[in-house]
């Protein structure tokens, strides 16, 4: 009888066992790993020339790996970043794996020799101040979906905030009184406080005087 091979069963247990509930890590990074294994697996897969479920462990090879990135960059035409990231969720399970197969140790070993990318560093990029007024006045503050996109805008201007980060902002996380901040969540689920300006408070005030929220339920 053919020997049941691990690679299926080392899938499941590190997105279940290692991702979700050893390290905690949020949805999106297993969305991330979730997609980066998926593209994975079918380029090896066509590679060579079988079906995604005939695929074993001794076929997953640094050079496997090499050519899907190679892949990624000159035919899905990714960026050197989103390549990095991509080699980092597979490093992730071949460390996994090195741990729980011990015969696999040098093949593991092979993979995590792969060196990540340098990308070019751009020029900082900004607005003046001229061209941030010029957007805070595109809402139509006359109604309720005006009022709330301007306030938006001003509260990702005051902090810098990321899209997701502002619109995961509940009441119970802003602080109105002196010093007036407000606690987000980023990436990694890592934390931070960020001071809010006068003008942004009294705009988050009359938003959540027209369209008042529950502590806990996001008000942008």
């Amino acid at each position: 009888m053919r020997p049941i091979d691990p690679l299926p069963g080392l899938l499941r247990a590190f997105f279940y066992e290692r991702l979700v509930e050893q390290r905690n890590v949020s949805v999106n990074t297993v969305r991330s790993y979730r997609d980066t294994w998926r593209l994975f697996l079918r380029h090896t897969a066509a590679c060579h020339k079988r079906t995604v479920a005939q695929l074993i462990l001794a076929e997953l090879t640094a050079d496997d790996v090499t050519a899907f990135l190679k892949h990624s960059e000159q035919e899905r035409h990714v960026s050197i970043g989103t390549r990095n990231c991509r080699l980092a969720a597979l490093r992730s399970f071949f460390s996994f794996v090195a741990e729980r197969e011990p015969p696999a140790a040098a093949q593991c070993a092979d993979v995590l020799r792969i060196p990540t990318k340098k990308a070019p560093i751009p020029a900082p990029c900004y607005l003046e101040s001229n061209e941030v007024a010029a957007i805070l006045a595109q809402p139509d503050r006359t109604c309720i979906e005006g009022q709330r996109d301007h306030a938006l805008l001003s509260f990702l201007y005051n902090t810098g905030a990321r899209i997701q980060e502002a619109l995961d902002v509940c009441p119970g996380a802003i602080r109105f009184d002196a010093p007036a901040c407000v606690r987000l969540f980023g990436k990694g689920r890592k934390e931070r406080i960020c001071p809010l300006w006068p003008e942004t408070i009294a705009l988050l005030k009359a938003l959540l005087r027209r369209q008042p929220r529950a502590d806990d339920e996001p008000c942008l």
